[in-house]
C-alpha cells in the first residue's frame, strides 16, 4: 500500500526528476572534466553564449540567488575558467570572459551536454516533449500569477 505523503505530488515529481537529471550531468561531467559542477558548466555555457552578460543576469538564468552567484564565479575565477576585465569607471562592474581553459572546457563538454539531454528524453516522442514543455510553463505560468 503507498502511503499519501505531499512527496507523492507531481509537483515533487518534478523535483526528484530535476535532482535526478542534475546528477547524471554531474556524474558525466567528472568523467571529462573533473574540478568542475553543473552549476559552473551553465555559467560557462552562458557566457559562451552570451558574451558580457551581467552576474545578475547569470543569476537569474540558474535560479540562483546574488551570494551563491557570487561564489561559484569567484571558484571559477580561482580555476581559471574565467576572468573580469574591471570597468575603470565604476568599480562595482566588470565583465566576465571565459579563459582559454573556460573555452577549451566548453568543447570537452558539449558532447556530454548533448548525451544528457538524449539519456533524460530517451523513450519519449517529440510531441510528448512538446506537451511536457508545454504543461510546465502552464505550471510556471500558474504559480507566478498568484
Amino acid at each position: 500500500m503507498q502511503k499519501k505523503t505531499p512527496t507523492g505530488t507531481v509537483l515533487y515529481t518534478i523535483e526528484q526528476t530535476i535532482k535526478e537529471y542534475r546528477k547524471i550531468c554531474q556524474k558525466n561531467i567528472q568523467k571529462v572534466v573533473g574540478d568542475i559542477t553543473v552549476d559552473q558548466c551553465l555559467v560557462l555555457i552562458i557566457l559562451n553564449d552570451n558574451a558580457g552578460i551581467p552576474q545578475i543576469e547569470i543569476a537569474k538564468l540558474i535560479f540562483k540567488d546574488n551570494a551563491s552567484i557570487t561564489r561559484i564565479i569567484e571558484l571559477m575565477v580561482q580555476k581559471d575558467y574565467l576572468t573580469r576585465e574591471v570597468d575603470e569607471s565604476d568599480k562595482r562592474k566588470s565583465k566576465l570572459l571565459l579563459t582559454e581553459k573556460g573555452q577549451k572546457t566548453i568543447v570537452l563538454l558539449t558532447p556530454i551536454f548533448k548525451l544528457n539531454r538524449k539519456t533524460a528524453l530517451s523513450g519519449l516522442t517529440l510531441d510528448e516533449i512538446e506537451l511536457l514543455d508545454k504543461l510546465l510553463h502552464k505550471i510556471i505560468s500558474n504559480c507566478k500569477t498568484s
